[in-house]
C-alpha cells in the first residue's frame, strides 16, 4: 500500500522500486508505469516527484553514487596500510554490486549509453573517484616496494576495475550462481601476485 509520506520519503521509495524493477526486468524495460503499478501509485503522481523520466533515473544514479562513496569511506577507514585498503576498496565494490544487482545492467543500458548523457557523466565521474582511490594506494605499495614500478599506477587500477566488472558480468549471466564477493576478492589477489614485486627485480 502506499500510505501517506513525505516527498522525500516518497521519492527515496521510488527510486528503490526502480532499482529493484531495474533488476526485475531491466532497466530498458522498466517505464513509469511499470513503477506507479509497482508502489500504487498513479503515473501523473511519478511525474510530480520527478518531472521526466530522464530526472528519475538521474535521482537513481545519485543514489547509488551515495551509496558507494560511503562504502568505500567505510573500507578506507577499516583498511591498515595500502595493501588493506586496495583490497578493502575492491571488496566495498563487489558487496555493492552483491547489494545492488541492477547496478551492471545499469551501467550496460541503453539508457545510460544513448539516452541519457547526464546519467552516463555522473558514472563516468563516479568510476573516476573510484580509480583515484585504487591509484593512491597502488602508489604507495610501490613506494614500498611491495609492487611492480615499471606498471603505470593508473593502469593496475584499469585492470582491477575491469576484474570487478568482468566477475560481475560473470555473475549476472551466470544466474548468481557464485558467491560474487569471494570470487572477486580471490581473482584479487591472483591479479596482484602477478603484480607483486620479486625480490632481486630491476626496476624497469
Amino acid at each position: 500500500m502506499s500510505g501517506r509520506q513525505s516527498a522525500e520519503e516518497r521519492k527515496a521509495q521510488i527510486v528503490a522500486e526502480v532499482l529493484r524493477l531495474a533488476d526485475e526486468i531491466g532497466p530498458d524495460r522498466l517505464s513509469t508505469t511499470d513503477v506507479a503499478r509497482a508502489i500504487g501509485l498513479s503515473q501523473p503522481a511519478i511525474f510530480r516527484h520527478f518531472p521526466t523520466k530522464g530526472a528519475l533515473w538521474l535521482a537513481v544514479a545519485k543514489d547509488i553514487a551515495d551509496r558507494l562513496q560511503s562504502y568505500w569511506a567505510a573500507a578506507e577507514a577499516g583498511a591498515t596500510g595500502p595493501q588493506a585498503r586496495l583490497k578493502a576498496l575492491i571488496g566495498a565494490q563487489l558487496t555493492a554490486i552483491a547489494e545492488t544487482p541492477a547496478l551492471p545492467s545499469i551501467l550496460f543500458s541503453r539508457e545510460l549509453q544513448v539516452d541519457n548523457p547526464a546519467l552516463r557523466e555522473v558514472f563516468r565521474k563516479l568510476l573516476g573517484v573510484f580509480q583515484g582511490r585504487l591509484v593512491a594506494a597502488i602508489r604507495e605499495l610501490q613506494a614500498a616496494g611491495h609492487l611492480r614500478r615499471d606498471v603505470i599506477p593508473e593502469d593496475v587500477a584499469i585492470l582491477l576495475t575491469s576484474l570487478v566488472q568482468g566477475v560481475a558480468i560473470r555473475w549476472t549471466l551466470g544466474a548468481r550462481g557464485f558467491a560474487l564477493v569471494p570470487e572477486g576478492l580471490r581473482l584479487f589477489d591472483v591479479q596482484m601476485e602477478l603484480l607483486r614485486a620479486k625480490e632481486g627485480a630491476c626496476d624497469a
